[in-house]
């Protein structure tokens, strides 16, 4: 069953996070992967909830994503991330097809 990665960053040093994106866009590819969302407009329906960036990435399940995580691929470009800006990110199971 598909399984969807959904990340809120608040970008702290914009010229530095952008040595970040190579390293996410490749990763994310080789590990079966795919963005759903990345940075576009967002706007609040209800609640408070007001995040400064949004992605939402699938992967083929669950364990893909969480291989993809943990991939010495991805490491180096996590930890820029780290340090040039703030986040939340959640693992969510999606629909299996045909239910």
């Amino acid at each position: 069953m598909p399984a969807y990665i959904i990340v809120e960053i608040e970008v702290l040093d914009r010229e530095r996070y952008e040595t970040y994106r190579p390293f996410a866009i490749k990763s994310i590819a080789q590990y079966g992967g795919r963005y759903l969302v990345r940075g576009g407009a967002s706007e609040t329906l209800e609640g408070t909830w007001s995040p400064k960036r949004l992605v939402v990435l699938e992967f083929p399940s669950s364990e893909q994503a969480k291989t993809w995580y943990n991939s010495p691929e991805y490491g180096e470009g996590r930890a820029i991330r780290h340090e040039t800006s703030r986040s939340q990110m959640i693992l969510v199971e999606g629909i299996a097809e045909g239910t």
